[in-house]
């Protein structure tokens, strides 16, 4: 059995001529320490080039020492070269197709279409062009008349290549599965992603050379789509559209590519083809784990075509609320591709809940604390954060780089608070929120601009522009206001710094200071916590300034400092609280976050997942309709006669009994055959027969009037009508709501629901004494009705959960219920009764316990009101309580019944009346 680890990146990438080499960035030889002249300062510009500081402070000096190393890869990681290498949790790299570490091949993808919305005529005919450019470009064969571009893609045709540890992709991913993998888990694992560069240029005897080594030597399948696909999916649909939605950024302004439609044909094109190559790999019992939003519709496709999948997916991002999520014009195509999987998780339970809330308003399904209940199948919805790998950061720690640096800063900074940030410079991360609340910090607290340093490394993209020219009219402003011959307050790079800078700044830091405005989770953190446990540097416990819109922020339950980097105020009180915290407080909040990031691992957040799926596979597979044995009227038979003490049935009415009558009718009418099979089965004295329906007890009791022994379960399970031996005998209603308080709650539904009803057509509001149903059977617009109903859901469920009331979408109408009863919290009252009235409160042993009320017990029902005295009646069998027990689900839904009846309800009719000649024949034998 293998588990395929799902990403649009493999870990793995390929450098073509690419010359191993050793070279490292070591810190600046330290100088002696002596008198400060002006020949001094135009010397000393660098970051950590000794302990003369500049003259006058310029981001460029800054850039320039890290210039000579920027494009080498060898920066990125511990170990230069090694594939299998720890790579970093939140690598901040360029854009797909333009690499600047290895000699790769360019896109053949042409130009992105233009931004403007104005121009959106001319983006079909730039697609045509493009493709009629390709066509002639693939039929012209390759001679003298070669374009440059074509040119330079023969550069990589029969040239040697290496496999290189990949700078793009998902770090924290990445360090998690191989963290499994060195603790000594038996894992078969392959990755399954693309090599994160165009791949067109490539012939196919090349590909084929790639995808073989990488299989066979790195257990990884490399999917290969074309440069077209990929740079439509990945720089058009996921970059400026799912991730500004998901970040909670709605692209509402008219240079946003959100109108280009046409993008979302490449992402599924691109979520196509990682559907079919993992069908075309798959092997009975394998897992298939899928991670982030750039394949959510991946488990849709593959469930289509292997239905018995284990299939899960992760989404490391965050998830936003249905209010956001709803603007996508793909929504609910995303969404049910999501709800391919066995298992949905995500980092935090807010995520979570996001997830649930918009599955219940957009697809009209009803949504539950474990998942999402479709039609035919349950989804089961989780949250498990993911961390670091401690003991591979341990080690890259030790490494001699690491040390050198430590000292460095060390003394570059001697005397000095160091407050540090490592972000990707886009409108998520916050770094122009972070800059103004230092500017306030030092305008508010002058006595510290003299002695702390931030120092914001700030990687930039083309696209940000805008924001960069922001940012640096601040930096700008803080520079030229509390700047001085001998100190700088801030450090701005507008550029990525080495692994071993990193590791070194993060040991020697005095606080971390993270302002993202959301964040799935934010892995520096946790890096940063780890490496301020004192054991490299004298340096130790630093406070950590978190945004609380980090999924880190919920895991880290209260050890940091928590702040809202939108109020700058609260911001810049948080940087002194930081720099004035006695060792003590330090020390505390410190062990309470680094228990948190030692036991929350990458490692642990991969073995559990990984089990949590094979649970919950385990549970739909068994719960299938398709896997649940008929019932067998030959064992059913043979345990009805052999039953000693009174036997039990709680049966549903509608859909289990008899069919529903149209459109949920008030007007309740019961087949002659109904009533003529519960009055045959009761005849036996033995037989003690319970009826469930959500109806009310005056529509029941009319409806059973000639089945006067009856007991009833009204409005599923707040009130019972308890069975009679005798006619005479028959008890009044027992109401476990209390009604008075009841009324009040539906009084603060009733006027949400007068709310919808005013706006929809056709709609009308059935009032029970517990509940209240809101129907659109007759709306006109059943689509922009069930809209309305999925809003009405939500709305309800939003304001009314700490009333205990939950609002469930049904067939064309939504039922809102108590959640305080149930038809098994009735089920369980009944059988208290029986041991009381029946046994006089005494133990009595029936074949299967010692305190077994009854030997044989039957339930039936089709729907998902019915799976709560399922669980009941299975929990019953497998105490002993009851010694043969048979649920017995009559719908096609999967289901937590033993047994099922294809020929629904009249095969239950059939079972019971079967049952009832059953007792005439015992009662013949024993008069004879």
């Amino acid at each position: 059995m293998s588990t395929f680890v799902v990403s649009l990146f493999l870990p793995y990438t390929v450098d073509f001529h690419h010359v191993p080499t050793s070279r490292r960035p070591s810190p600046p030889a330290r100088k002696k320490t002596r008198k400060i002249s002006f020949a001094d300062s135009k010397t000393s510009a660098t970051l950590f080039s000794g302990p003369t500081p500049p003259l006058t402070p310029t981001t460029l000096a800054k850039e320039e020492f890290f210039s000579q190393f920027a494009q080498d890869p060898a920066l990125l990681f511990p170990r230069p070269h090694d594939p299998r290498a720890l790579v970093r949790s939140d690598a901040h790299v360029g854009d797909w197709g333009k690499s600047q570490y290895f000699n790769q091949p360019k896109s053949r993808a042409g130009a992105l279409p233009s931004g403007s919305i104005l121009d959106y005529a001319k983006v079909k005919d730039l697609i045509d062009g493009e493709k009629r450019k390709a066509a002639e470009s693939r039929k012209s064969p390759r001679g003298s008349h070669m374009s440059r571009e074509q040119s330079h893609e023969r550069l990589f045709e029969g040239k040697t290549w290496t496999v290189e540890p990949a700078v793009q992709g998902n770090g924290g991913l990445t360090n998690a599965i191989r963290a499994v993998a060195d603790a000594g888990d038996e894992m078969e694992k392959y990755w399954v992603g693309t090599l994160g560069f165009p791949t067109d240029a490539l012939v196919e005897t090349q590909k084929h050379e790639i995808h073989e080594k990488l299989e066979s030597e790195y257990d990884a399948l490399t999917v290969f789509c074309s440069d077209s696909d990929l740079d439509g999916h990945y720089a058009h649909y996921c970059k400026t559209i799912l991730w500004p939605v998901f970040h909670y950024q709605i692209p509402d302004h008219p240079k946003s590519k959100a109108y280009e439609d046409h993008s979302y044909k490449y992402y599924v094109a691109v979520n196509q083809t990682f559907a079919d190559k993992i069908v075309a790999s798959y092997k009975r019992g394998d897992i298939i784990w899928i991670h982030d939003y750039h394949l959510l519709l991946v488990p849709g496709m593959i469930r289509k075509k292997l239905p018995d999948a284990q299939i899960g997916f992760f989404l490391h991002t965050a998830f936003p609320s249905s209010e956001v999520f709803r603007c996508l014009s793909t929504r609910n195509e995303l969404l049910e591709g999501m709800l391919g999987a066995n298992l949905v998780a995500f980092q935090t339970r807010e995520y979570a809940q996001h997830f649930l809330q918009t599955c219940s308003r957009l697809l009209i399904v009803e949504a539950t604390n474990e998942g999402v209940q479709l039609e035919d199948h349950f989804v089961n919805v989780t949250s498990e954060p993911i961390g670091i790998d401690p003991h591979a950061t341990s080690l890259a720690r030790e490494e001699p780089e690491v040390k050198e640096w430590i000292n460095v800063i060390r003394e570059k900074y001697k005397g000095k608070r160091l407050i540090v940030a490592r972000d990707k410079l886009d409108h998520v991360r916050g770094v122009r929120q972070k800059l103004l609340a230092y500017e306030l910090f030092l305008n508010k607290y002058p006595e510290w601009r003299d002695k702390v340093v931030l120092i914001q490394v700030a990687t930039s993209t083309t696209e940000q522009s805008e924001l960069l020219a922001t940012v640096s009219d601040i930096v700008n402003r803080i520079e030229s206001c509390h700047s001085t011959l001998a100190h700088q307050p801030l450090v701005f790079l507008k550029q990525d710094i080495a692994f071993s800078q990193y590791l070194a700044l993060l040991t020697v830091a005095d606080v971390l200071m993270i302002t993202s405005l959301r964040e799935g989770m934010n892995l520096t953190s946790h890096e940063y916590i780890f490496c301020q446990d004192g054991k490299a540097s004298p340096k130790k416990h630093g406070p950590l300034i978190l945004s609380e819109f980090t999924g880190s922020a919920s895991v880290f339950n209260g050890g940091e400092l928590s702040v809202n980097p939108w109020d700058y105020q609260k911001c810049a009180e948080a940087i002194k609280l930081a720099l004035i915290m006695d060792d003590a407080e330090k020390e505390n909040r410190h062990k309470k976050l680094l228990g948190v990031v030692t036991h929350q691992t990458g490692g642990y957040w991969a073995s559990k997942l990984i089990k949590a799926l094979a649970k919950v596979h385990e549970e739909h597979y068994t719960r299938q309709s398709t896997s649940i044995p008929r019932l067998s009227m030959g064992v059913l038979a043979e345990k009805y006669k052999a039953a000693t003490s009174g036997r039990v049935f709680v049966l549903d009415y509608e859909g289990t009994l008899a069919s529903y009558g149209p459109d949920f009718s008030i007007v309740l009418t019961s087949p002659q055959r109904v009533l003529d099979t519960l009055n045959d089965v009761l005849l036996d004295s033995k037989n003690i027969v319970y009826v469930m329906s959500a109806r009310k007890p005056e529509e029941l009791e009319r409806l059973f009037r000639q089945v006067p022994r009856l007991g009833i379960i009204a409005e599923n399970g707040c009130f019972v009508r308890p069975f009679a031996a005798a006619e005479e005998q028959r008890s009044d209603w027992v109401v476990f709501a209390d009604l008075d308080e009841m009324a009040e709650r539906k009084t603060s539904v009733r006027g949400i629901l007068q709310y919808y009803h005013e706006r929809l057509d056709g709609s009308w509001i059935e009032e029970r004494h517990c509940s209240l149903v809101f129907h659109y059977d007759r709306a006109g617009d059943l689509d922009a009705a069930a809209r309305q109903a999925g809003d009405c859901a939500n709305h309800i469920n939003d304001a009314c959960e700490a009333q205990r009331v939950h609002a469930v979408p049904v067939d064309k109408a939504v039922l809102i219920e108590s959640t305080n009863w149930s038809k098994g919290t009735a089920a369980t009252h009944i059988f208290d009764k029986l041991r009381e009235e029946l046994f006089h409160g005494e133990e009595r042993v029936g074949g299967g316990g010692g305190d077994a009320v009854t030997d044989f017990l039957m339930v039936a029902g089709d729907d998902r009101e019915d799976e709560v005295i399922f669980r009941w009646a299975n929990a019953l069998a497998a105490k002993g309580r009851v010694r043969d027990v048979f649920t017995v689900s009559v719908g096609k839904r999967n289901s937590e019944a033993c047994a099922t009846l294809t020929q629904g309800t009249t095969g239950l009719l059939t079972a019971l009346q079967k049952l009832a000649k059953i007792s005439l024949e015992q009662e013949a034998a024993r008069k004879t």
